[in-house]
């Protein structure tokens, strides 16, 4: 197979997997949007929390 055979192949397969793809609806886009931000928010809260926690009991022992 030629080299030009060949890219055409994989770009042809490309696009018919992504066909099969669900493509999310933009109510689906909007709430995994919040879900993802959100759970950034929480998550930096943590450690955050966790960080500074941390830090004062080196502070201490220091």
């Amino acid at each position: 197979m030629g080299l030009l055979k060949k890219i055409y192949r994989f770009f042809s397969e490309v696009r018919s997997e992504l066909k099969k793809v669900h493509w999310p609806n933009r109510k689906e886009f909007i709430v995994f949007t919040w879900i993802v931000l959100v759970a950034i928010v929480v998550l930096g809260t943590f450690f955050y929390i966790l960080d500074s926690f941390f830090t004062a009991i080196l502070r201490f022992i220091i």
